[in-house]
């Protein structure tokens, strides 16, 4: 016994150690170790953001008289393309326990122009948290809807004697009762009144069809499910107008709710009715009242929005052209990070508490020429600074998910062994540096054209090549580049 429970604690250590904590666990020196493992350098970057994510923990554990007054620190990433800043966006989105979106700004346009309106990316939030809790309740009670999912799959394996006159009936616990009908190897067999080996029969037949459907033995056997009607299409093309004022009423969803359900019997196979089957059981065990009110919630006091591509939408109005809505899309955006009411499908959401990080490599416009409103509710400024040839070279060997180890499991994944020597992610660096020095600079997204040009004759042979392992050198990446770099007419369509 003693060794089962050590077994036991030894394998909740190994689960543990492979979830990844959520950011309210997470102090900002802890943040930042997170952030080191998948983005090279912008050390200041990751402080701000880290600072700020931590602030919205803190303030929950503030007194409620002063809550409401602390306001968050919103953020503006600057900085050239390819330098982080989306990726520290996405490595928090992993990490946060709270509803998080990415949204482009040039998507967003000035009402009465064709585009999405800016309170968009707050009933976005809202979905997405939704998502999230309702995620977590089920996996609270995926346990108990399997079980049930189990019972009514052997219930169509097995189907229980038929209760009511003139059919098979089943007897009573005591012995009392009716007849009894039980499946066995020669056919239906009939249990008189008191014949207790019958019904021991009938327990043991389903003990066995449990087991074998628990082996996943009778996953190609069909059974006949009754599964009701999805929706009507016509019905679910009547989405809500986006960007009118007033609420927002889906007639769509309306009418389905009022129209009476639909349902017909459908033949499949075991392994499509227990996935049909536990999503019935799962929405039946989940209390969607209780999930929206925690998913608003949640939204309000932490949930981030990250805006990416903000510069697109600075510097000065123009009279006609695709400019026009520029300056109105910052004010129809001023509002939402200021703090205001949203109308969403699922009730009013108040933005005052959002965090909201931006981003822009600012290379035309400058932060200043966003209007002055907007500057103000984004008073935290980090500058992010461009990739050395060093830091190409971090960025190949040191992440978790480095470039040279993603190519080694694609080229694995056909039976071969790739391996990248010192000098030859050297010199792969070299060259990826000397491209966007020559050419535009588009930090570190150069390395994957330099390494789709360098590996595209391996990757198309494999796995017919005869010798399986590849080493990739200085020599190799010199002799496979340098004439594409060289040559300026190969470079600027290649690389």
């Amino acid at each position: 016994m003693a060794e089962e429970k050590v077994e036991t604690t030894d394998l909740e250590k190994r689960i543990e150690e492979a979830l990844e904590p959520w950011l309210d666990e997470l102090t900002p020196s802890q943040i930042v170790e997170q952030l080191d493992r998948y983005i090279v350098g912008q050390n200041d970057a990751k402080r701000a953001v880290a600072i700020a994510v931590r602030n919205r923990w803190r303030r929950q554990q503030t007194p409620e008289e002063i809550r409401d007054e602390i306001m968050p620190n919103n953020i503006i990433m600057i900085g050239p393309t390819g330098v982080g800043k989306t990726e520290i966006a996405r490595r928090l989105a992993r990490l946060s326990g709270a509803p998080f979106v990415k949204v482009e700004a040039s998507k967003f346009t000035e009402v009465g122009y064709v585009g999405r309106d800016v309170e968009s990316m707050i009933r976005d939030l809202v979905d997405r948290g939704i998502n999230m809790v309702r995620n977590e309740r089920e996996d609270d009670v995926m346990p108990q809807a399997q079980d049930r999912t189990e019972e009514r799959l052997l219930d169509l394996l097995l189907p229980p004697p038929e209760e009511g006159p003139g059919g098979p009936q089943l007897v009573n616990t005591d012995g009392s009762g009716p007849r009894m009908f039980v499946a066995g190897d020669t056919g239906t067999v009939e249990a008189s009144e008191d014949d207790a080996a019958a019904r021991e029969r009938y327990r043991r037949t389903r003990e066995k069809l449990k087991k074998l459907l628990q082996e996943e033995k009778l996953e190609d056997r069909e059974v006949e499910v009754e599964v009701s009607h999805q929706g009507f299409p016509m019905l679910e093309m009547m989405n809500p107008q986006q960007g009118g004022e007033g609420p927002e009423i889906n007639l769509g969803e309306m009418l389905q709710e009022m129209l009476p359900k639909k349902s017909k019997r459908r033949q499949m196979r075991v392994s499509e009715a227990r996935r049909v089957l536990l999503d019935e059981e799962l929405k039946k065990l989940v209390d969607m009242d209780d999930v929206i009110n925690e998913a608003l919630d949640r939204t309000e006091n932490s949930g981030m929005i990250f805006i990416d591509e903000l510069d697109k939408i600075a510097g000065e109005k123009a009279q006609s052209g695709p400019d026009v809505s520029r300056e109105g899309v910052q004010r129809d955006l001023l509002p939402i990070v200021e703090g205001s009411t949203v109308q969403t499908r699922y009730g009013y959401v108040r933005t005052d508490h959002i965090l909201f990080l931006a981003t822009g490599a600012f290379h035309v416009s400058k932060p200043s020429d966003l209007i002055p409103e907007l500057q103000g509710r984004f008073p935290i400024r980090v500058e992010l600074s461009s990739l050395s040839e060093n830091d190409f070279v971090r960025i190949m060997t040191e992440p978790e998910n480095a470039l040279t180890k993603q190519y080694k499991a694609l080229v694995a994944a056909d039976g071969a062994d790739l391996e990248f020597t010192e000098d030859g992610i050297a010199e792969i660096a070299r060259i990826a540096f000397r491209a966007n020095e020559k050419m535009e600079n588009i930090g570190a997204r150069r390395l994957h054209t330099v390494m789709t040009t360098l590996l595209d004759d391996l990757l198309f042979d494999l796995p017919g090549i005869p010798d399986p392992k590849v080493v990739c050198d200085r020599e190799m990446v010199s002799e496979r580049l340098e004439k594409v770099v060289e040559d300026e007419d190969l470079r600027k369509y290649i690389l």
